[in-house]
């Protein structure tokens, strides 16, 4: 029986941090109804249903924040930051369990794979909780936040506090939208920003095409007023 599950949210955005959840519950039917990929679900509900996750005491969650600072990192990249993220996720989830919840058999794990190689992905997870007292046995699956409700679970909490962290910088700087490339008012709001600071804001990813791209435009622009 899979006993836990990870996911991540906020891993091709060009503003903000990466977060992942892990969902830790020994009893299936404890998890609340109507558990799907965030996704599907209306921002409103997978609220709700990550309230009623991180309230009950027969389940717990971990959740992990890998920062804008971390992923411009030179020295890694964004597929060995998803592991350390899952990991972390794991290792928070885990840290609170009563030692008799986790004595005996190694406890079965299922990560929604970051990774073009799921197993790749899942022996690496693996390799990085290799300092947990727990004993892991873990899996990854392509699209397991669609067909596990545990890794559901974790996909909503996951989503839940990416969703958090961006309505603080749109606290902080105004409507950044998404955050995602594709999204127009992220890039307004890039652009604008760009254009009357002379830089990127703290929460852009520098190492983004994107973000180097509208960086790059301003500088050429303003070169081209002294021609």
């Amino acid at each position: 029986m899979v006993r836990f599950g990870v996911d991540e949210a906020g891993k091709g955005p060009a503003l903000g941090s990466m977060f992942a959840a892990a969902v830790y519950c020994d009893d299936p039917n404890a998890l609340p109804g109507g558990i799907a990929d965030s996704k599907r679900l209306a921002p409103a509900r997978r609220e709700e249903l990550a309230a009623t996750l991180c309230e009950d005491d027969r389940i717990a969650v971990g959740v992990a924040e890998i920062t804008v600072a971390r992923i411009d990192d030179p020295e890694t990249d964004m597929n060995s930051l998803a592991v350390a993220a899952h990991a972390e996720a794991i290792a928070n989830a885990v840290v609170d369990l009563e030692p008799d919840a986790v004595a005996g058999d190694a406890i079965t794990g299922l990560c929604d794979a970051c990774d073009t190689d799921a197993d790749r992905f899942a022996r690496r997870v693996s390799e990085a909780c290799a300092d947990l007292e727990v004993p892991l046995e873990l899996d990854a699956r392509h699209g397991a936040d669609d067909e596990s409700p545990i890794v559901g679970a974790a996909s909503i909490v996951a989503k839940v506090e990416r969703d958090a962290h961006v309505a603080d910088l749109a606290a902080e700087y105004g409507d950044v939208g998404s955050g995602y490339p594709s999204d127009p008012t992220t890039r307004a709001f890039l652009e604008s920003y760009v254009h009357g600071h002379g830089e990127l804001p703290a929460c852009a990813r520098e190492s983004w095409s994107t973000c180097r791209d509208v960086l790059a435009a301003a500088e050429q622009t303003g070169l081209g007023q002294f021609r």
